[in-house]
């Protein structure tokens, strides 16, 4: 259970190969959706443009007119056939590095539980195995229909947002020229949250498809594993909920760890004592950093940036625990996750 600064260096090693990943399947589906937007940007200009030119009696166009226009109506079809390529080819570009990912694991969970035995230690000698390949090959299957369960509303859901922007703004009356520019910066954010919507599938798949293989192979391995333990990434960027579950200990039996969508923890396998593993040797104490003692470590600006400013405040002053910045919540369609606390549900009583 000696977690040390080799382990800390393979958790993080690992870390950055699910990043690299996740990094290029958003350029892959950021480059297609960019593709695709800049077909279909002139066919909306010249649609709204048209639109928006000649106003109607009381001085702007009805949504009746909008949504009567062949020339509009033809752009969002466009976009809707678009939609219906790039929906399935979201959910191919996010599953083709499943298998790369459960073999990454694999290996990179062996690293971490060889680093925290004795030094020269092979995990085989204690009897560490690896997950069988079907139960990997189970993960895979689940995962990839998932993804494709989730990629496949996108089309309609998209096209809908479109719709509803164009019509609602059209009928706001003011002048043409930035009434065409504001609806065509619109329809893009519109059209282009079918790319948010598909790199957060991404990322949270993916991540999520590399916690279950850590888990199968745990389960194989209890007579060498104590628990898991949750691992934030320590820095500006860590949402107050992750820096507060930083370091927890979980049963092997548990799923996680459960953070927010595009969230960076990291599920370290914790090894049963020396002793326990039947080594006669003083064992070091762990090395998993301490979250709060980090925090406290920092600037001032640094750790208001994290915080924010009332969460601060009120973390310093002792009217809430480091425990408190993190709950428990339920997402429809997702599993349960953990994330920051909302300040109202912080404040003290009359406060």
């Amino acid at each position: 259970m000696a977690v040390t600064h080799a382990t800390l260096r393979a958790v993080e090693d690992l870390r950055r190969r699910m990043t690299t990943m996740t990094d290029a399947q958003t350029l892959a589906l950021t480059r297609a959706w960019a593709d695709a937007w800049d077909v279909l940007l002139p066919e909306f200009e010249a649609a709204i443009v048209e639109l928006v030119a000649e106003p109607g009696e009381k001085g702007y166009v009805t949504r009746a007119t909008a949504a009567r226009n062949k020339r509009l109506a033809a752009a969002l079809r466009a976009a809707r056939t678009y939609l219906d390529t790039l929906a399935p080819q979201a959910a191919t570009t996010i599953s083709q590095d499943l298998t790369t990912v459960m073999l990454e694991t694999v290996e990179g969970h062996t690293d971490i539980v060889t680093t925290q035995l004795p030094p020269g230690t092979p995990a085989a000698s204690v009897g560490f195995t690896h997950v069988p390949e079907e139960a990997l090959a189970a993960i895979v299957e689940r995962t990839t229909e998932q993804i494709h369960s989730s990629t496949r509303p996108l089309p309609a859901d998209i096209e809908r947002t479109m719709k509803k922007a164009l019509i609602r703004g059209i009928a706001v009356g003011e002048n043409p020229r930035k009434t065409a520019r504001r609806l065509v910066r619109e329809t893009e954010q519109r059209f282009n949250g079918g790319l948010t919507r598909a790199l957060v599938i991404s990322r949270t798949e993916m991540l999520d498809a590399h916690r279950a293989a850590t888990k199968a192979q745990e389960k194989g391995n209890k007579q060498v594993l104590e628990d898991w333990e949750w691992h934030a990434k320590l820095d500006g960027r860590t949402c107050p909920s992750c820096w507060a579950q930083h370091g927890s200990r979980h049963p092997l039996e548990e799923d996680g760890p459960l953070d927010h969508q595009q969230g960076r923890c990291a599920r370290v396998s914790v090894t049963k004592s020396w002793k326990d593993l039947g080594f006669d040797i003083e064992e070091p104490p762990s090395l998993t950093p301490d979250a709060r003692t980090t925090f406290d470590s920092l600037d001032p600006a640094t750790q208001r940036e994290i915080l924010g400013p009332a969460r601060l405040d009120l973390l310093q002053s002792g009217a809430i625990s480091w425990e408190d910045l993190s709950t428990k919540r339920s997402t429809s369609g997702w599993r349960d996750s953990y994330g920051v606390t909302p300040l109202k549900n912080l404040a003290p009583e009359g406060g």
